[in-house]
């Protein structure tokens, strides 16, 4: 089992993976938080319950992979707007700045009698408090013809990684004057990565190196969000290029045909020379294992972000029902936060704040062409509620646009700043 932390840096030993097993509360031991993903929801908890309990919690953060990439700026990097490696993100900072121990294994399953996580090395680590922030995994089987086989071949890059390295591949030597298809999901879906920024990605690709390649949006949905304002920047910056069609026109997906890379609807038989499918989403896996779901996710308590079915768990980000709240890394961010803050009061006694929450999701259009929505949230006992929000405008000059996306920089940074150091 990886792991590492400033403790063990300071005692100049690691924690015998034995003792990981022993009920923390059981010799008079500081009271433990197990944390389950790194990314948004997950490595914000645990740096937020580390730091702000002063040594007072033990933090243990489980996650399989060593260096994290971000879902939200893909997209630029589909567009030659970042580089790879921008994205890329380490936890060595939460390690040595805060204390947090690093346990760089899958969780496999959930104990919830015995307030156990077993992992895929046989280990267990016991908890008192539990946050589960897994991200999505992918419903293949709701999109006809497509399948876990098929990704190599139209990637959904839904998740960050080697999938979006291997859709720019793709993009990138499509043939000259093909067709590239776009199959968004269905809602809810996670976003960033966004459906519609990918679309006007692709399109600033092809306007540099395929200005005659064609895109076809077959859409699950009739309409999307901030949908004027990414169709009159389409119009703007590439005209005649894009092609959307919504649910009601082709009348669904019939079926797919990896081999022959066709989309067949009542519309058409679409023929596609490279093509990104993004099928229905559910909550990630351990969420489902440690039975806090209702259907494909997981139902919380607003003012806590507690999953319903379970006071010792809390459900981050994608995989929770947060009713208003988009599936976003800012909102995850966000409800960890307000978690963090109610395990600290729940585990030492602080003073719990009442729960804010907020959001906002930028898009590149073209270059130097941002747009953005975003609103602010309160919890009520129902549901989190949604107070007051913004969008981006119609027919806005280049200044602002060029600030919107600044702006959207700026945030990158600042959340991953947030999360890592």
């Amino acid at each position: 089992m990886s792991k590492y932390s400033r403790r063990s840096f300071v005692k100049g030993a690691t924690i015998a993976a034995a003792s990981l097993s022993v009920p923390s509360l059981a010799f008079g031991a500081l009271p433990r938080v197990v944390v389950i993903g790194g990314g948004a929801g997950g490595a914000t908890a645990a740096k937020y319950i580390a730091k702000d309990s002063k040594g007072a919690i033990d933090v243990t953060l489980v996650e399989a992979s060593k260096r994290y990439y971000t879902c939200f700026f893909s997209n630029l990097y589909l567009g030659d707007f970042r580089a790879y490696g921008s994205i890329g993100h380490n936890y060595y900072g939460l390690a040595v700045n805060h204390g947090v121990n690093m346990v760089h294994e899958w969780a496999l399953s959930v104990n919830n009698a015995a307030k156990k996580v077993n992992l895929g090395s046989g280990e267990s680590i016991s908890y008192d408090k539990l946050v589960i922030s897994p991200g999505i995994d992918l419903k293949f089987e709701s999109v006809n013809g497509y399948s876990a086989e098929a990704q190599s071949k139209m990637p959904h890059a839904w998740k960050s990684g080697t999938q979006v390295q291997l859709l720019k591949n793709q993009v990138k030597g499509m043939k000259k004057g093909g067709t590239f298809v776009m199959v968004p999901p269905p809602n809810p879906y996670r976003c960033p990565p966004g459906p519609y920024e990918r679309v006007s990605m692709i399109a600033h690709q092809f306007k540099k190196s395929n200005p005659t390649a064609k895109i076809v949006v077959l859409d699950p949905k009739n309409k999307f969000s901030k949908q004027g304002l990414f169709m009159e920047g389409w119009q703007k910056h590439y005209p005649g290029m894009i092609e959307w069609i919504s649910a009601e026109t082709h009348g669904g997906i019939k079926n797919i045909n990896v081999a022959t890379m066709e989309f067949e609807t009542d519309l058409d038989t679409f023929k596609a020379d490279a093509a990104s499918v993004v099928p229905a989403q559910k909550a990630g896996r351990i969420a489902m294992n440690a039975g806090v779901n209702k259907g494909d996710w997981c139902p919380i308590v607003p003012g806590s972000m507690q999953a319903q079915a379970d006071e010792n768990i809390y459900v981050l980000g994608d995989a929770s029902i947060a009713k208003s709240m988009p599936k976003s890394g800012f909102s995850a961010n966000s409800q960890a936060k307000v978690a963090a803050n109610h395990i600290r009061g729940s585990l030492t006694g602080s003073k719990v704040f009442t729960p804010r929450f907020a959001n906002t999701c930028w898009s590149l259009v073209a270059t130097n062409d941002g747009i953005k929505v975003g609103a602010s949230y309160k919890a009520t006992a129902e549901k989190i509620d949604k107070t007051s929000g913004f969008i981006s405008k119609k027919g806005e000059d280049s200044g602002l646009r060029k600030a919107t996306y600044e702006e959207s920089i700026g945030w990158y940074e600042g959340i991953t700043t947030d999360m890592f150091s």
